[in-house]
């Protein structure tokens, strides 16, 4: 083999060395470039996402919104500043019972048991109206929703007539219906509206369901929780006639039984 031959071969050689070494490193530059593309993709998805959860964490809550609403949708069938003036029965009755509850109160379900059917009747006849004013002070204490929640499906039932709203907080305080006080069962739509279907007025009626589904009355509900805040009142049920508390004979309590009731509101209808 001659000399020429030899020292060609070993330049052809270290030639491709050459080439296959930068061939190589072009590949590890590429493959370098594209780790820390996806990296830095990454570090900004995870930036982007954490920065999403924090928005959504500070963005108010459905209830808080409606708590904050400037224009409010308010129930056929009330008056005053945002239809938080719910009076029920005859104009011609010259006197009016103020009932303050929280849908959710097991006290006023014993109340109601008790005694919502004599208030049903005296209403009726005309013996005096009803002030109600519903509160959500049970949601407060637990973190939940089922007071305003039905609170504002009363509001759709006040939308259908005085009596659809009567029977429809007769049917939530019932036995049958009535949670325990820490089952927030009336937080569910679907739950109040099977109450509903117990009530003629309100089963199959389209526009109670739509505003029950849509939270039509959510603002109004939690601006007639904000009267009952602003009343004084700590407790429910509570009864007031005549500015005065109405209850049980002998007791600080509002009455739990119909006799107990109609003796107290006979006594309060002759002061």
């Amino acid at each position: 083999m001659s000399a020429r031959n030899t020292q060609s071969n070993k330049a052809a050689a270290r030639e491709r060395l050459r080439v296959e070494r930068e061939r190589q490193a072009k590949k590890d530059r590429a493959r370098r470039q594209l780790v820390v593309g996806v990296s830095a993709v990454a570090v900004l998805a995870a930036a982007g996402g954490i920065g999403y959860a924090i928005v959504q964490a500070n963005k108010p809550s459905a209830w808080e919104a409606a708590a904050d609403a400037k224009t409010v949708t308010a129930p056929k069938n009330t008056t005053g500043t945002d239809g938080t003036t719910v009076v029920i029965g005859k104009e011609s009755a010259k006197k009016t019972l103020e009932l303050y509850e929280d849908s959710r109160c097991p006290v006023c379900a014993t109340f109601e048991q008790g005694a919502g059917a004599s208030v049903e009747k005296d209403v009726e006849a005309g013996k005096y109206k009803i002030k109600y004013i519903g509160a959500t002070f049970i949601d407060n204490a637990t973190n939940g929703e089922g007071s305003k929640n039905a609170l504002s499906a009363l509001g759709a039932a006040l939308d259908v007539s005085p009596e659809a709203f009567l029977k429809y907080k007769a049917a939530l305080y019932s036995t049958e219906f009535h949670p325990e006080e820490n089952d927030d069962k009336f937080a569910k739509d679907s739950y109040l509206l099977k109450v509903a279907d117990s009530v003629p007025a309100l089963k199959g009626n389209a526009a109670f369901k739509k505003n029950v589904e849509d939270g039509t009355f959510d603002a109004w509900a939690m601006k007639m929780s904000k009267t009952f805040d602003a009343s004084g009142v700590t407790g429910t049920p509570t009864l007031k006639m005549d500015g005065k508390p109405l209850t049980a004979p002998g007791s600080e309590n509002a009455p739990m039984t119909a006799a107990d009731f109609e003796a107290s509101i006979a006594a309060a209808l002759k002061a």
